[in-house]
């Protein structure tokens, strides 16, 4: 799945357009390498997001399509915050 496709779904990040934007400032990484919102994420990647000041640090647990809100945390678990 898209790295921008997946912040969204897994509601890490809002907005897909987004996303978008904070992979093409360089502000998101896996596995610690600068990625672009087309690099494909997969299952056991651990992701970097700057948010400001912050950084997030997940490992992507599930990729779906499709998830209901209630179940979008299910599809990481929190390293860092």
């Amino acid at each position: 799945m898209r790295l921008d496709k997946f912040l969204k779904i897994s509601r890490l990040i809002k907005r897909r357009t987004v996303a978008n934007e904070a992979c093409d400032q360089g502000r998101v990484k896996i596995n610690q390498k600068v990625a672009k919102a087309s690099s494909e994420v997969k299952v056991g990647d651990i992701l970097e997001i700057q948010f400001g000041e912050r950084m997030v640090k997940v490992e992507v647990l599930n990729i779906s399509e499709h998830v209901a809100k209630g179940d979008a945390s299910n599809m990481y678990k929190v390293l860092e915050s």
